[in-house]
């Protein structure tokens, strides 16, 4: 476990969200009152507060935030630690729909209003933002080195300065691990392990533990390059930081994260109103024009300051063969970067 912050207290506040309608403050006999939602999740705190604390003040529902890696805040909701998830909100498709069994079948009100691409087919797996895989880069350290795509990270002069976080832990990492097999094999994932092998050596040593770690390790030069998502770069190019967003020439892959709701949770009704709340066009629209992430809805617009999918090289993976050898490339990918060690 990572950390537990208190989200009534946030810095930040949503402003535009004021205007949500009504009914989201009538209360039915089920609301719970005193207890809080209990909610897992892998996004930075800056990320968080804003919305948590509005959904807050819009409902009366009070909400507990436990932070840490996609990977072990799952493990913790599988094994039903204390306090026990009402909400999983965050990671991306590929890291949490190998274990779907986790959640509650719903569909949201709003599931209407989501772009086709990212409906919620399963029934119990609601997309809530688009999210680009890219990197990092650190421009005053780069200098005139051309970083362009995964084949500049072989480049000998970034050996141990690329900021690569561990693909068990980290969905970001593993969207990255996903975006360069099918990358740098063509469209064949089983061919791009060559490259990994490359560029584990490229990272002489090097695995990172947490997300987090990637995005603030390149902004605060210790890292030239990082492999990382799209709102950990923005954020820090909004800042002021020395930092730029590059999305890779041999192919960009663009997964959505979930918010859904556990299996047999003890606020059912309190959890639907989250994954409601944050699936709206209000929320949507403050986290596409302040937050730096894309919506997944059809009314609200892509970031003015993010770059226009269409001008993209957007490739695709298929989600059928990621999640059946999910565990497999992670074991691959650690194996391979074990041996670099030796």
């Amino acid at each position: 476990m990572k950390g537990w912050i208190g989200c009534a207290g946030a810095l930040l506040c949503i402003a535009c969200l004021a205007g949500c309608d009504s009914s989201s403050r009538t209360v039915p006999a089920e609301f719970h009152g005193a207890e809080e939602l209990v909610v897992y999740c892998p996004h930075p705190l800056e990320f968080i507060n804003p919305i948590v604390s509005e959904f807050e003040e819009q409902t009366g529902i009070k909400v507990e935030v436990c932070t840490g890696g996609t990977g072990e805040l799952l493990k913790m909701a599988e094994d039903r630690e204390k306090p026990e998830c009402d909400i999983f909100w965050g990671g991306s498709l590929s890291t949490t729909m190998a274990q779907s069994e986790l959640f509650e079948p719903y569909i949201s009100k709003n599931e209407s209003m989501i772009q086709e691409d990212y409906r919620n087919k399963e029934g119990n797996m609601t997309r809530f933002t688009d999210v680009p895989s890219i990197l990092m880069v650190n421009t005053n350290l780069a200098g005139n080195l051309s970083i362009e795509g995964y084949g500049d990270l072989l480049k000998p002069e970034l050996s141990g300065k690329i900021a690569m976080c561990d693909p068990v832990t980290s969905s970001s990492a593993f969207e990255h691990l996903i975006n360069m097999l099918y990358a740098m094999g063509e469209g064949d994932p089983e061919e791009g392990w060559n490259y990994v092998e490359a560029f584990c050596k490229n990272l002489d040593g090097k695995l990172l533990q947490s997300s987090s770690e990637v995005y603030q390790g390149v902004a605060e030069g210790r890292y030239t390059v990082g492999l990382t998502f799209e709102e950990g770069a923005a954020h820090y190019i909004a800042s002021g930081y020395p930092v730029r967003v590059v999305y890779m020439e041999e192919g960009v892959i663009s997964k959505p994260d979930v918010v859904c709701i556990i299996k047999g949770s003890a606020h059912m009704w309190e959890a639907k109103k989250f994954v409601d709340f944050v699936t709206g066009k209000a929320a949507q629209t403050v986290i596409s024009e302040s937050l730096g992430r894309r919506s997944v809805r059809t009314d609200v617009d892509e970031p003015e300051y993010l770059l226009d999918k269409q001008a993209i090289h957007m490739i695709y993976d298929e989600e059928a063969v990621v999640k059946e050898n999910k565990l497999e490339w992670m074991r691959r990918f650690s194996e391979v970067f074990q041996g670099t060690l030796k």
